[in-house]
């Protein structure tokens, strides 16, 4: 709760300096790639392919506060076991193997700093807010369907992107994203094991309108 409270609170001051912008305003759409690693034995790094929209709010010619939203598509979570597995304090899984698909959604803000050169703009970033994906729950679901009794609630966890990346100016309006690169972390709790820590890369780019 106190991610989705910091997370308002962001977009709120986001807003409300619009009003005292002495640079530019801008809005991307972006196409973006992400590199997921579940964190769960026998199961290999998934590659999540979407996009999405957002906004940075310059001032000081170098400093601004960016928003993001990025929706990704689904993909397959395929988990065999051998022999059943018993795990402590969070139920049974019978041997077999397990598919589901998975749906990934992140929404985060937070400080963007850049070099302010006519035509290549380099800026590296730091945003902060929270993600979903259902992809733990339909895996969880699909165990307890062959008489497992997993249980995984919705998370919509901590998630942290540092990255940065390069804008190639066009005009005075537009300009492309020729690529971000950011080191994303996510904070969920599978049903398999204890770890909690996603250590994921995504790459954007896309195009900028610039008010």
């Amino acid at each position: 709760m106190r991610y989705s409270r910091a997370f308002l609170f962001s977009t709120i001051l986001f807003a409300s300096l619009s009003a005292t912008a002495q640079d530019r305003f801008e809005i991307f759409g972006e196409y973006s790639y992400l590199h997921f690693s579940p964190t769960i034995t026998g199961l290999n790094s998934r590659s999540f392919n979407g996009g999405g929209a957002g906004a940075s709010l310059y001032f000081l010619k170098i400093f601004g506060l960016k928003a993001d939203f990025m929706g990704y598509g689904s993909t397959t979570f395929t988990r065999t076991f051998n022999t059943p597995v018993v795990i402590p304090g969070n139920g049974t899984i019978p041997a077999g193997t397990y598919t589901s698909q998975g749906n990934m959604f992140t929404y985060m803000a937070g400080p963007e700093l850049r070099i302010p050169t006519p035509l290549i703009k380099p800026f590296g970033e730091v945003l902060f807010g929270g993600s979903y994906t259902d992809a733990y729950v339909n895996l969880s679901k699909s165990i307890d369907q062959a008489g497992g009794t997993i249980a995984t609630p919705s998370q919509h966890p901590f998630t942290m992107a540092v990255g940065g990346g390069v804008d190639l100016s066009v005009s005075h309006k537009v300009a492309i994203r020729l690529g971000e690169f950011d080191y994303v972390l996510t904070r969920y709790t599978n049903p398999l094991t204890s770890t909690n820590n996603q250590n994921n890369f995504r790459y954007c780019g896309g195009v900028i309108l610039k008010f």
